[in-house]
């Protein structure tokens, strides 16, 4: 009977111990049917292998492929301004602060306490019976050390979550950064859009107005129709009209710009309105592959990172499950102050607190429940994300290069187009045509240089989204490293 009340705290200690050697609750680790795993989103591009594509790595500041120091400038201060960072920013800290909090439970707590009070105290209380109550100060303090043993991993699981939380605010920061940068080139080349298509309205403005004079004339030197100069009057009101719409697409994106830059309106300055050609690349783009698409897109990397913190958070879910024991020591003194020090005023224990919610675990079980289904939805997540990246990417590559092919048949039909105006203009002046065709071609024409220059300025969009679904702009060199596939992710599972 002596020997098992000993040996059954003795078991009980072993058991607690061994228990502790391992964290309850998964351990992370990559499931083999993840997207990220599958061997075709390593693999290259299906659009890389078109001329207008190379190999080669993705710069991390792809906008300095354009050579253009106003673009540098501008992304420059947006990086540095730009709110949506400054959110990022805070966010990332706070995600910092929540990891040391978790990483703090692994430390002693110390607790200290004093209070000196001044009062009457009742006849019953004081030492003789016959000494009558009288005011007097007393006082009582103490020290107070606590330490949770982490049996089950609670604490190391929960530092982990906020770790993957952490990890996966500096991811989001990234992702912003990459959005930055790709939106601040977009709103300045819209602005040199905008000027390029004004630029070509109002030639054909001007040479629109050239020939209505040339048709007043004649009508004058009686070779025209009063006909023939309303047609023509008409149609420079028609080519007047389009002006509008592309000075207002130059000031709106100038507002875009102004605010990813953390300005106002007014501190724009407007001698960018003065640019008139989007920048552009007229060398093969580099692309990379989808091994390096999966390193480099910090959006994988942030749904990955919540993966593992939904996983870690399955253990501390399971670790409500078993019992929280905590080591405490303590010390006190207190008493009369005329006594202070004496050693009748000294009190002190040691010894553990457990505590345990047996046989009531509905809550915890609950818990485990949600922390499972989390997961589940993050690893789900994480494979949208991966899925996405690889469209985007695809999708930009096969827009960009039959853009190109577009933007080639615009420019020869313009160019065709052109010919004919001016033929047709030399047959109407030898008095062989009517000004009727002569509108129609310079009508062709003005629709024709249109259409180029909105082909123009769609080719500089395509490819700043190209560089966007490469998501390039958050590292300052070309990305290194291991695979993500090969990265260790959860499987959502408890023991």
């Amino acid at each position: 009977m002596i020997a098992s009340r000993v040996l059954s705290p003795l078991a009980l200690a072993i058991t607690l111990v061994v228990a502790g050697c391992a964290a309850v609750g998964p351990d992370y680790k990559a499931p083999a049917d993840a997207a990220v795993n599958r061997p075709d989103a390593a693999g290259d591009f299906q659009q890389s292998h078109e001329a207008v594509f190379q190999q080669n790595s993705v710069p991390g500041t792809w906008w300095q492929l354009y050579q253009d120091p106003t673009l540098d400038a501008l992304i420059g201060q947006a990086l540095q301004a730009n709110t949506s960072l400054r959110m990022a920013t805070a966010n990332l800290e706070r995600a910092q602060a929540v990891t040391q909090e978790a990483r703090g439970a692994q430390q002693p707590t110390i607790g200290v306490n004093a209070s000196p009070t001044y009062g009457h105290t009742s006849g019953v209380s004081v030492l003789s019976p016959d000494t009558r109550p009288m005011n007097r100060w007393s006082y009582s303090g103490g020290i107070s050390i606590g330490y949770q043993l982490d049996l089950f991993g609670q604490i190391r699981r929960a530092i982990e979550a906020a770790e993957g939380d952490e990890q996966s605010a500096q991811a989001a920061y990234d992702a912003t950064r990459v959005t930055v940068a790709a939106e601040t080139a977009r709103a300045y080349a819209d602005i040199c859009s905008a000027g390029m298509q004004l630029a070509s309205a109002r030639h054909s403005v001007n040479v629109q107005r050239d020939s209505l004079d040339a048709v007043e004339r004649l009508q004058q030197a009686g070779r025209g129709t009063a006909l023939d100069v309303t047609r023509a009057r008409s149609q420079l009101q028609q080519l007047q009209a389009n002006l509008p719409p592309f000075e207002a697409s130059q000031r709106t994106a100038l507002y875009r710009l102004a605010a990813l830059t953390g300005r106002t309106p007014a501190e724009m300055p407007t001698t960018l309105l003065s640019c008139d050609k989007p920048p552009r690349l007229t060398e093969t783009i580099p692309v990379g592959d989808g091994a390096a698409l999966l390193r480099r897109r910090p959006d994988i990397r942030q749904a990955e990172r919540t993966l593992a913190a939904s996983t870690a958070r399955i253990g501390v879910a399971t670790a409500s499950l078993y019992p929280t024991i905590s080591l405490g020591l303590s010390g006190a003194s207190g008493g009369p102050a005329t006594i202070f020090g004496e050693r009748g005023t000294y009190s002190w224990s040691v010894g553990p607190l457990i505590s345990w919610t047996v046989p009531n675990t509905g809550v915890a079980q609950a818990q485990i429940a949600q922390a499972k289904a989390v997961a589940s939805s993050a690893l789900a997540s994480f494979d949208q994300t991966v899925l996405n990246a690889l469209r985007e990417t695809e999708s930009a590559l096969v827009s960009y290069a039959r853009q190109l092919d577009r933007n080639a048949a615009l420019e020869e039909a313009r160019n065709q187009s052109a010919i004919a105006a001016k033929q047709a203009e030399q047959l109407f002046h030898a008095g062989k045509t009517d000004y009727l065709n002569v509108l129609d071609a310079q009508r062709t024409l003005a629709t024709d240089e249109s259409a180029l220059a909105a082909s123009q300025a769609a080719l500089s969009g395509n490819q700043i989204d190209l560089f966007l679904a490469l998501g390039g702009g958050w590292q300052d060199q070309p990305e290194t490293g291991q695979a993500i596939g090969k990265m260790p992710i959860a499987q959502p599972a408890h023991r």
